[in-house]
């Protein structure tokens, strides 16, 4: 499904409770994700007081940070969002695979829904395309995919 396609996509979130976690590492950056997942969950329905937001120092502490929020929320689905952008070491590998894993495990342990939205790029500008609401806006599709893995 392409970004155009999911514009059209309304999903009743009223009845809703939504989990984020935010990586500050890079957050002026990921702030731009942040804020259109929030327009997204509140234009279908989500209460503010159903929005749970934990910030956390960086993409390898999302997972620990989504359990807390499952187990002390008991929200429908989880956000994760970070930006992690490709420097001269290997660390931009471990922490992208090992974030991943992570999420993967709550999700799969908890049976709650986690959106992988931490972005991997190899530089800001490429980071910068996938986080604006005016380029890509994948904070949009992060928050449609909670809302709907959530109905599931």
């Amino acid at each position: 499904m392409n970004i155009n396609e999911q514009s059209e996509i309304k999903i009743d979130g009223s009845c809703k409770k939504i989990g984020i976690v935010f990586s500050r590492f890079n957050d002026s950056i990921g702030i731009h994700l942040y804020n259109s997942i929030i327009k997204t969950l509140k234009a279908n329905g989500v209460k503010n007081e159903n929005i749970i937001t934990i910030k956390v120092p960086g993409s390898l502490e999302t997972p620990i940070a989504a359990k807390k929020i499952i187990d002390a929320h008991s929200v429908d689905a989880v956000i994760s969002i970070g930006v992690v952008i490709k420097g001269g070491t290997y660390h931009f590998e471990l922490v992208c695979n090992e974030s991943h894993r992570g999420l993967m495990d709550v999700s799969l342990a908890t049976g709650i829904p986690i959106i992988f939205g931490i972005i991997t790029a190899y530089s800001a500008k490429d980071a910068e395309e996938r986080a604006r609401e005016d380029k890509m806006n994948k904070g949009k599709e992060y928050a449609l995919a909670a809302l709907e893995m959530a109905n599931i």
